[in-house]
């Protein structure tokens, strides 16, 4: 059954149908069309505060109703195996930065082992050279020579291969700074995860864990959403869907506030069915005052369909039926179809079947 309804004293006259003593006559009415919806207030920029690191949660900073700042800080939370792993990388950091330094004994050992090659590669190129002029001059023999020579190439390999040793490892102590670097970026971005703060300005609405819990990361720590957008998160039922569109008038009243209504229009439809209960999901943004911040208000609501300026009506009570109903015509009861046009809970429009001077019985 469609539920449309009549919106409110505020935007409807009242019921005043010309009245005889065996019936009524239509009359000319403005006639407000609306569909009913049901749902929720919740606040915009909605999101569950998670925790990202392990630990036992040492302090909360905020509590339900309190407003926050994008970037304050809500929780902390004490980790001893995050302040161990920062500790080490810290530590591995200054070591590796130690070996790299002016006064690395791993270098110094290296680089003394290439001094002694060069000192050696010069007296070994001394020696070479004097054999060859020995030899010249027939002073030598050639195996002596060979040995000299021999002894030259190897002092120029083993410099060579010292420097290359020297070179590799400087380049792997600095490899090894950066690494011990990084590791220690990782473990304080881990530790700073062990405070934790609000990504936007809003307004704390739940929160999940006490001082004293132990936390997991993924673990849900608060609600927060804006204090100050709100919007309606409304149910339509599948029967009347079909006839919301962006821009159409809501009404909007809650329990919490008495008789108070609040004004809103449709900002967004999802297409998507609810099997659940058989209704599609619509978004209305207020549209002058609000509620205040109050997560879930629950509200029923109003979407203006059509608003129809002084149309022929009559009660809805009288037809029976699709389209009709019972008039009086010389003297008797008699069946007439009508042709309809907008309604809501209690007036139907009319347009053809019947005119201001028919008198329409009571559907007995």
């Amino acid at each position: 059954m469609k539920k449309t309804l009549i919106v409110s004293a505020l935007l409807v006259l009242a019921l005043a149908c010309q009245r005889g003593s065996k019936g009524v006559s239509p009359t000319y009415k403005d006639l407000t069309e609306a569909v009913y919806a049901s749902g929720n207030v919740l606040p915009r920029d909605e999101y569950i505060l998670r925790a990202d690191a392990d630990g036992t949660l040492q302090q909360r900073l905020v509590n339900e109703g309190d407003t926050v700042g994008k970037g304050q800080l809500l929780f902390v939370l004490e980790s001893a195996a995050e302040d161990a792993r920062r500790q080490a990388a810290s530590v591995a950091l200054r070591q590796s930065r130690a070996n790299l330094g002016a006064n690395s004994p791993v270098l110094a050992e290296l680089e003394n082992q290439v001094r002694n090659a060069r000192t050696r590669l010069r007296n070994d190129s001394v020696n070479y050279t004097r054999f060859r002029e020995l030899y010249a001059q027939n002073a030598t023999s050639r195996a002596e020579l060979e040995r000299a020579e021999l002894n030259y190439t190897l002092s120029q390999n083993t410099l060579r291969a010292q420097q290359s040793t020297l070179q590799r490892t400087r380049n792997q102590l600095g490899v090894d700074v950066a690494n011990s670097r990084s590791q220690l970026v990782t473990s304080e971005v881990a530790g700073s995860n062990t405070r934790i703060r609000s990504f936007v300005d809003g307004k704390i609405y739940e929160v999940y864990k006490d001082p004293g819990e132990l936390v997991r990361p993924g673990d849900q720590l608060a609600l927060i959403g804006s204090g100050r957008r709100l919007f309606v998160q409304l149910a339509v039922d599948e029967s009347d869907f079909g006839r919301i569109r962006v821009g159409q008038e809501v009404i909007v009243k809650t329990d919490a506030y008495g008789e108070r209504v609040f004004k809103a229009r449709i900002t967004k439809v999802y297409p998507k069915l609810n099997r659940a209960d058989q209704s599609f999901r619509a978004d209305a943004e207020f549209s002058g005052d609000q509620p205040d911040a109050y997560y879930g208000l629950t509200v029923e609501a109003n979407i203006i369909i059509s608003q129809n300026r002084r149309v022929l009506t009559i009660p809805k009570t009288y037809v029976f039926g699709i389209d009709s109903v019972w008039i009086e015509q010389d003297g008797k009861k008699q069946k007439a179809r009508i042709r309809k046009g907008a309604e809501n809970f209690d007036l139907v429009e009319i347009k053809g079947g019947l005119t201001e001077q028919s008198v329409i019985l009571a559907n007995d």
